[in-house]
This record gives C-alpha cells, structure tokens and sequence, in this order.
C-alpha cells in the first residue's frame, strides 16, 4: 500500500542558517499566512531577516547568489520551534530546500516537513558546526544523505545521522503523504469507514 513516491536519499548543494532557537514566525511571518495558496510563498522565507523595512536586501544567506540553487539547509537546535504553521515548511520547500540537516527540531515542524516529504536529518552539535563551516566556505560543494543508512557524506567524509525511525520508515515506504495514499486506497478506506460508528 503506497501513494507517494520512496524518498531513500537527498543531495545537493548546501545553505547554512546558524542560529539556535528560529522559529516559524522567522522562517515565514504571520502577515504571508493569508494567503489562498502555497503558490509562491518561497519567496517570502525569512522575509523579515532578508529585507529592512524599506524593501532593501540585507546580508543574508538566502540573498547570497552563491547559493540560490542550494537545497539542502543546514541548521542549528530547535529550528522550527514556535507556532505549528504548516506554511513554514512549503515556504522552504518552494525556495528550494529538499532536505533539512540540524542538531534538533520542534516536533510539530519535523511532522509537517514529513508530511511534504522533506527529510530532517539529527546531526551532533560540533559536527554541525564544521558542516556550517563547510557550506559557507564551499558553496559549490555537494551533499550527500543516505536515508537508509541514516548518514551524511561531503567533503570525502561520512558522517551517522539520525532520522527518527517513524520518519525514516515513512519516506523510504513511500507512506509519507497520508492524502495520496487514502487516495490511492480508495476501497480499502471505505471498508474501513463503513466500521466507524459516527461516519454513519
């Protein structure tokens, strides 16, 4: 029973967002949470900490030319922390971030990622810290996640990860769209509501 595809690794070039503790308002502000759709919302990631008041670009990873074709970010602890908006993680995903690699990650923000079918990836605290470095000194290099293995390569190095298995078993079983798969399971969700009382 499957209806999205197996996501068994990620790879690309990387972005570092340093800092412990960003949270959804920072990743996407409140005012861009009206919107009708998802469509476009990429450009608004980390709107506030890219643009001053009057519109004007400030230094930040996201405005740095070097890395707009980057797609894996890599962060500190407890990225995604805050409000459970839904609109943060299609906010990256639609700026281009396929997979996520971070010391920690609130609980709310890891399912949501999950649920698009954007790997976030634990990393230890110091080897985070070189990784940052890393990206910000090699902006043409390439990384590497083995999902099934639960590893990282780069720079002809490999590093063990941690994915929680849920995750882990979600994106590897291709199960982690739970709306593709009630709808590529259509019978077998009608056989199972016609046994829920109140669906009567």
């Amino acid at each position: 029973m499957t209806g999205s595809p197996a996501i068994k690794s990620a790879g690309g070039r990387g972005i570092s967002i340093r800092g412990n503790d960003i949270d959804t308002d920072q990743i996407i502000p409140a005012r861009y949470l009206k919107a009708i759709t998802f469509e476009g919302m990429g450009e608004f990631s980390f709107r506030d900490l890219r643009f001053d008041g009057e519109g004007e670009e400030m230094e930040h990873p996201f405005n740095d030319e070097a890395y707009q074709d980057a797609s894996i970010l890599v962060v500190n602890s407890n990225f995604g922390c805050g409000s459970s908006r839904e609109h943060a993680p299609q906010a990256l995903m639609r700026w281009g971030i396929e997979a996520i690699i971070g010391h920690s990650f609130a609980e709310i923000f890891s399912g949501n990622c999950l649920a698009l079918g954007i790997p976030v990836i634990e990393m230890e605290t110091m080897q985070i810290g070189v990784l940052q470095e890393w990206v910000e000194s090699t902006p043409n290099g390439e990384i590497y996640i083995d999902i099934v293995a639960q590893s990282v390569k780069y720079d002809g190095q490999e590093i063990e990860v941690n994915i929680p298995e849920s995750h882990r078993k979600a994106l590897v079983d291709g199960i982690w769209d739970t709306a593709a798969l009630l709808k590529s399971n259509p019978e077998e969700v009608k056989q199972i509501s016609g046994k829920i009382p109140y669906i009567k």
